[in-house]
Parts: structure tokens; C-alpha cells; sequence
């Protein structure tokens, strides 16, 4: 009995160490995520940037607990630790739109990356498939822009966002050659409008 005791106790403590996302057994441990497997994945992971919107209700000890930790940009309303982007204005859902374009002037800063990533505070994605989707497109010349595309309707705007092709907001990639691309004076009417099909725009 005294053996079988000491092998759930060993088992139970290796378990809580290795899954330790919520903090609940201390600091977070450096484990969740399969280290760069040669140099080539080094180079490419160090192009890449993933644009994060926060807001007061993101679980970022969550993040940080994962591969995408080390690449994370945070865009925050205010500045505060850990925040790359700062917009220095009250966001709300409704205003999501604004946030969009202070990111965007941001990213045209950042010539030594190559790949962003859009990623919204509920969601993840596979670290094998953007290396994948890095190691397909990397020097390209040409802009690059990795969705689940659909078209924007809206006949309050017939010159600017109707019809414009965007990316689902969950995901979507692009390269520092469609960052160069987008117009940050974008205008259009009835605010407020889908950030995302206004990135699309841009």
C-alpha cells in the first residue's frame, strides 16, 4: 500500500508541474511547447511578430504559458508591464475599429520582422502550422495575407468597405510587405465598423 501511495503522489506532483497554466502551483514552469528543432526555426520564429488586442478581462498568465509567449506583442489601452503596443485610448467593442488602426502604424515600425499574426485573446493556434505557413512564404516580395477570407457588405459605405475581402478575426497572417501596403488614413462613414473588414480595407 505504502508503494502504491508513493506512486500516485509522484504522479499527481509530475502532473501538476507539467500542466501548471493557471498559476495554481506556483510560478509557471518553461514547459507546453516543443523548443526550436534546428536554426532555421530559430531564424524564422525571430521574424515573427503576433499582434495581441487585450482588454481587462484577457488571461495573459495563460498565454505566457504557452509557445506564443515569446513572440506575443500586446496591444493595450494603457501602458502598463509586458505591453509592446499602447494606444493610449479607452477601448471598447465598439471602438475595436480604432484599436485596429493603432496597431497597424504601429507594425510599420517593425522592418526587422517579416510575419505577423493577428490573433484575438480567445483563440490559439498550432506553433507547427505557422511555421509551415513562415517557412512557405518567407522572402517573398510579394504581399502575403493567410485567412479564412470572406467579403464585407456594407452599402453605407459603397466606395470603401463594401465588398472588401477580409480575414476571420480569430487568425489571420500577413508579411511586412502587405504591412507596407496598408493605408493608415483610411477613411470611411457610420462608425463604428468590423475592425477586421477595416484592416481589409486598409
Amino acid at each position: 500500500m505504502l508503494i502504491i501511495a508513493g506512486i500516485v503522489l509522484t504522479s499527481f506532483i509530475l502532473t501538476s508541474d507539467h500542466h501548471n497554466y493557471w498559476g495554481a502551483f506556483g510560478e509557471s514552469q518553461e514547459v507546453g511547447y516543443t523548443p526550436a528543432k534546428s536554426k532555421l526555426d530559430e531564424q524564422l520564429f525571430k521574424k515573427l511578430a503576433i499582434i495581441f488586442p487585450v482588454n481587462n478581462n484577457t488571461d495573459m498568465q495563460f498565454y505566457r504559458n504557452t509557445w506564443l509567449r515569446e513572440y506575443l506583442y500586446p496591444v493595450c489601452d494603457w501602458s502598463e508591464p509586458g505591453c509592446k503596443i499602447v494606444c493610449n485610448k479607452e477601448s471598447t467593442y465598439d471602438t475595436l475599429d480604432e484599436k485596429t488602426f493603432c496597431f497597424s502604424k504601429e507594425m510599420k515600425n517593425y522592418k526587422e520582422k517579416e510575419f505577423f499574426i493577428k490573433l484575438d485573446d480567445d483563440s490559439f493556434v498550432d506553433r507547427d502550422y505557422v511555421f509551415e505557413l513562415m517557412r512557405e512564404h518567407t522572402g517573398s516580395r510579394k504581399p502575403v495575407y493567410i485567412s479564412d477570407h470572406t467579403r464585407f457588405n456594407d452599402e453605407d459605405n459603397m466606395e470603401t468597405l463594401h465588398n472588401v475581402r477580409y480575414g476571420n478575426g480569430k487568425f489571420y497572417m500577413f508579411n511586412y510587405q502587405l504591412v507596407k501596403c496598408l493605408d493608415t488614413n483610411f477613411k470611411y462613414e457610420h462608425r463604428p465598423r468590423n475592425e477586421d473588414a477595416v484592416f481589409g480595407g486598409m
